[in-house]
């Protein structure tokens, strides 16, 4: 078994805000200091105009639960997620 796993996190904004309010929402819910958790690396973080933000991270199996709990808390309300 992998001591790490890749995980990519679609992020897509939620079109009935703007800018301003999605930042707001972000900054109101500790997003960056949060997302993605201690001991998760980034592996990459694209920014696509018209679909929304493609995060990659690495991380152990461990802490994909810890994962999940914290897009729920942090990304509700801004993004929709997909995780593949």
């Amino acid at each position: 078994m992998s001591d790490t796993l890749l995980l990519t996190v679609l992020l897509r904004h939620d079109q009935s805000k703007n800018l301003d309010e999605i930042q707001a929402r972000m900054k109101a819910m500790d997003w960056w200091e949060r997302f993605p958790g201690e001991g998760v690396e980034i592996v990459s973080w694209t920014v696509a105009m018209g679909l929304g933000q493609i995060v990659t991270l690495r991380l152990p199996p461990a802490l994909l639960p810890r994962v999940n709990v914290e897009l729920e808390r942090s990304a509700w309300g801004v993004f929709r997620t997909e995780c593949y």
